[in-house]
């Protein structure tokens, strides 16, 4: 019943969501959407991946907006009658091109976590219902994305809250808006979020998505449809136009964790629910240590 698989990369016209999209196209029985916002990107993209016989569909995708998720959903609902894979690597990173001031960082802030968590979150609601028995999911974190990243002034506490197995999506939802919220007075690190720095809002978006997917998680366990994974993944520090090409892997590298977890044969015992390093380590996301950077 391949004919009836179907795996969507969210983000995926360029960086790690492309690499995803072709290791899935080799190895993945059933079709796999390259998605982007722009359909001239994507469907350049899909050329290219044409080019080397591989045979993706594709299909837009702005996940800032509502709309263009439900377009999808319902795609997907409508022919192939659910959906196998699910990757949420559709992310910003903004870049400080005035300066890091007060005012920057607070609007980078709150435009990082819209996209970076709440929106991913929304995505998340809107497909999670159409998902399939054995579906998998993979949430795109970080290591930047770690626990261990919250170094405020309060964080023994924050990293409680965060870490909590009982965290709720309200009380998560209302933690990432608290880091918006004071960033907006500069004084985020009251409350044990990080000091302003280059990546500091993209490390609690990241957080987020992480202590996003552990709840996530949870809800599969009691799910009555069987067998529904996800994890979450750091893909390594790769040469993206995200980091700004300064990363040391290849994006074909970068894109080995994230289609392994996408690829987790049926009734597999492990990942379940846990945060993956790019070598395919099973890191504890609440007390690391991490591996070190590739």
């Amino acid at each position: 019943m391949s004919e009836n698989r179907v795996a969507v990369v969210t983000g995926s016209n360029q960086g790690i969501g492309f690499a995803t999209v072709q290791e899935l196209c080799a190895k993945f029985e059933g079709s796999v959407y390259l998605t982007a916002r722009s359909e001239e990107r994507g469907l350049a993209a899909v050329e290219e991946l044409k080019k080397l016989g591989l045979q993706p569909k594709f299909h837009q995708l702005d996940i800032n907006d509502e709309s263009s998720v439900l377009k999808l959903r319902d795609h997907l609902k409508d022919t192939y009658g659910g959906l196998d894979v699910l990757v949420n690597n559709a992310a910003i990173l903004l870049p400080f091109k005035e300066g890091l001031s007060d005012e920057v960082f607070a609007e980078h802030a709150k435009t990082t976590m819209q996209t970076n968590y709440f929106d991913t979150q929304r995505v998340c609601k809107i497909l999670f219902p159409i998902l399939k028995p054995h579906a998998r999911v993979v949430n795109l974190s970080s290591m930047l994305g770690h626990l261990t990243q919250i170094t405020g002034e309060d964080s023994v506490e924050l990293k409680a809250k965060l870490s909590s197995p009982y965290l709720t999506y309200e009380e998560l939802d209302g933690l990432m808006q608290n880091f918006v919220d004071s960033a907006q007075k500069g004084e985020h690190t009251k409350y044990g979020w990080p000091a302003t720095g280059y990546y500091t809002t993209y490390n609690v978006s990241k957080i987020g998505v992480s202590a996003m997917t552990r709840i996530q998680h949870r809800d599969f366990e009691r799910d009555s449809r069987e067998d529904i994974i996800i994890n979450h993944v750091h893909p390594g520090y790769v040469n993206t136009q995200m980091s700004e090409y300064r990363g040391v892997l290849t994006i074909e590298k970068g894109a080995v964790a994230p289609s392994w977890l996408a690829l987790l044969p049926p009734n597999v015992q492990e990942p379940k629910g846990l945060f993956v390093w790019c070598d395919k380590t099973i890191v504890d996301w609440v007390k690391g240590p991490m591996p070190p950077l590739d």
